[in-house]
Parts: structure tokens; sequence; C-alpha cells
């Protein structure tokens, strides 16, 4: 019997030093999770002995390895690319096979359509989002980026305008020489459907006086007749009109229609100082090439463009389980879903249970490498010391074969 006793415990501490072997060479492995190796005692009983106070221990067996998912040390990297994850949680994969499987490790990459992958050519799956980078669905899917063409121009449909009119000056017709319209005026570029820039030019002009304070808006610095007029009251408050007005800008190319936007100028005021503009802006834009990518903690995902602009292109999904023991592991850092692990549940980074994500740097290995050499030599101990018990009953075998 004490060859079989001695026999299991090698068993279980060569077990051993393969699982600490296997946590020691995987020491730098991004996400990995180290294991440590359980044991279960066996005990033999005979038939029938009472509550089993016959039983003698026969020796020790591997009960389980069981995978320690405590959080790694997060290192900063500066790749815009790589994603850790810090607290719960698990980002979803595709794999090649369209299997699904789950991973610690955020080294992603772009492929050549724009897709975001794994070493593994596994995709990184997430939510589809709006311009505000609100989901618009909660079904997970890949997630890809806009790299293999530039981004379209956008229309101009709303311009927005905040400045001050001087309330000194005096009506422009009743001076001599007249007050050139070019005296107040401002320009900004809009943009027609095919994100070509097209200059737009405002012009003030103080006109007659009556019970209001009223100025005239032209689009050219002579000649032609108002857009619209502004009219104040005497505390310089704008009253007319109190509706955005809409313009209509022609476009150098004959092909292209012709721009129509609103024109916001609910925060013109008329005051006792210079003309000043505070604020111009618009909503279109030209073509643009992608620059630059940002990943924020919530796992939104936001694009930069060559002409200025950012647009949100989804956000990354999280998974959990019940009994993260119960996952499978599949090797390159991923694992697949069991019975015993339960049903994944996906979530949005930094909600509820789920960590949040921190861009550029990675989670490394949660091996600590001391404990696992001081367990590497206890184990070699172990493994001498079942070595030894053997020696020993061979020893008493040879003593009783030898015996005259």
């Amino acid at each position: 019997m004490s060859f079989q006793t001695g026999l299991s415990g090698l068993n279980a501490s060569s077990r051993s030093l393969d699982v600490i072997g296997n946590n020691i060479a995987n020491a730098n492995t991004t996400g990995m999770k180290s294991s440590r190796t359980e044991f279960g005692d066996l005990v033999a009983s005979s038939l029938g002995a009472a509550g089993g106070s016959a039983g003698a221990g026969i020796g020790v067996a591997v009960a389980a390895i069981a995978q320690q998912f405590t959080q790694g040390n997060i290192n900063t990297t500066g790749n815009s690319l790589d994603v850790a994850i810090n607290g719960g949680g698990f980002f979803q994969l595709t794999q090649p096979d369209d299997s699904i499987a789950y991973t610690r490790d955020g080294s992603f990459k772009l492929d050549k359509d724009g897709y975001i992958i794994t070493n593994t050519g596994a995709n990184l799956m997430g939510y589809p989002t709006d311009t505000a980078g609100n989901t618009t669905s909660t079904k997970a899917e890949k997630l890809q980026l806009p790299t293999t063409a530039p981004i379209a121009g956008k229309q101009t449909t709303k311009i927005t305008a905040e400045f001050n009119l001087d309330a000194r000056a005096v009506e422009a017709a009743s001076v001599t020489p007249p007050t050139p319209r070019g005296t107040y005026g401002t320009a900004l570029p809009v943009y027609d459907s095919q994100g070509t820039p097209v200059p737009l030019n405002l012009y003030f002009s103080k006109a007659a006086t009556t019970t209001t304070d009223n100025w005239d808006v032209y689009d050219v610095a002579t000649g032609g007749t108002p857009l619209f007029q502004l009219q104040f009251d005497g505390n310089g408050k704008l009253v007319s009109p109190l509706t955005p007005p809409t313009l209509t800008i022609a476009t150098p190319s004959p092909t292209t229609p012709s721009i129509t936007a609103t024109l916001d100028i609910s925060k013109v005021s008329q005051g006792g100082s210079a003309f000043s503009v505070s604020n111009l802006t618009q909503d279109g834009y030209a073509p643009g090439e992608l620059t630059g990518i940002s990943i924020g903690e919530t796992g939104v995902i936001t694009t930069r463009y060559s002409n200025g602009q950012t647009q949100f292109k989804g956000q990354i999904a999280l998974t959990d389980f019940r009994n993260v023991q119960g996952l499978q592991p599949l090797g390159n850092n991923a694992w697949a879903s069991t019975y015993a692990s339960g049903a994944a549940v996906e979530g949005k980074p930094g909600a509820g249970r789920f960590g949040g994500l921190r861009a550029g740097a990675l989670e490394e290995s949660n091996v600590d490498l001391t404990s696992e050499l001081v367990n590497m030599m206890t184990a070699q101990r172990t493994y001498q010391a079942n070595a030894q018990t053997i020696k020993t009953q061979d020893q008493i075998m040879s003593t009783l074969v030898n015996l005259r």
C-alpha cells in the first residue's frame, strides 16, 4: 500500500510543479491569471466498517486546478488601442470560427477593414452608438472604425452668432460720407453638400431709428438688399426677429445646390461698447481622414479626423460570470463559458460590478514570482519526501524477502 501512497504523492507533486512552472512561464503574459493546485486525500474504507472508522489514508489526488482571478497591475503603454480593465469583467470576442470567447488581454489592433481584433484575429465586441455617444442597441456586434475611406463632408444647416453692436453708432446714412458697411462686419466659412467651404460675410448697418434701434443685415459690402433687420429695445435687448432667420447661400459650382441654413441670433445684443464678436460657429465640415482614436473609461470610442471633427464609433462591451472559476481556458489568453461558469452577463464598463477601462494601458499577469519560487521549492521537497517513502518501503520489503 505504501508504494501506491508514495506514487500518488509523486504524481500530485509533479502536477503541482507543472502548474507552478506554467505560472512562472507566463509571468509576463498580458492578462494572465495564475493557477494553483488543490489536493484531496484518498481514504480506503472496508465494507461494513461503522462510520468509516476503519478507513486508512491511501494517498493524495489533485482535486482541482483553480484559477486566481485577482487584479493584475496596470502598466501604461501609450498605445491608444491598448485597454486594461480596472475591476471586474472580461472583453467579449468573436473568434475566427465564430465561437465566443472572453479575455482580459486588451492588446488590440486594427485589421485592413478597420475591425478591432486581437493578436489571434478574434473580433472585439461592443455596442453601436449615435453621434452623442449613446448606445443605439443592446446587442453587441463587431466593432469597426472607418479607416478605409475618409468621412464625407456635411452641409451647414445651422449657424450660431453671438456679438454686440455698438449702441453709440449713428444711422449710417445720416453722416457724410455715409458710414462704410464694412465698419461692422464678420465672416466665416460654411460648407455645401460636398463639404466644400463657401465664405459667408455678414455686414451690419445702422438703419433709421424710430421706436427701436434697427440694424440692417447684408451679405455684401456694397449694394444689395438687406437679408433681414435686427431690432433692439431701449435696454439693448433683441426684440425682432425672435425666431432664427433662414439664409440661402449660393455656391460657386452651378451643379451644387445652394446652402440653406438657419441663423441663431438669440444672444445678439446692443450695448455702449465697441462692436465685438464672441462666438461664430456652424455645424458643417469638409471631408476628413482618420487621424486618431481614443477610448474613454466607459468604453466609448472617439475618433478624430483631419477636418477637426470628432465622432463616437461604438462602446466596448464587458461580460461577467456568476462563477469565474468555471471558465474553461482556451489558450492565447482566452476563456470559454461552461455550464459551471453560468451564462455570460453583458454590461457597460463602469456600470454595476463591471470595472472601468484604462486606455493606453495593459493589465499585467497576476503571477507573484516570489511566491511561485517559494511554492516551487516546497513542491520539490514534497516530491523528494514522497520518493523517500517509496525508498523506505522498498527497504522494508527487501528485509522481509531476505528473512531466513
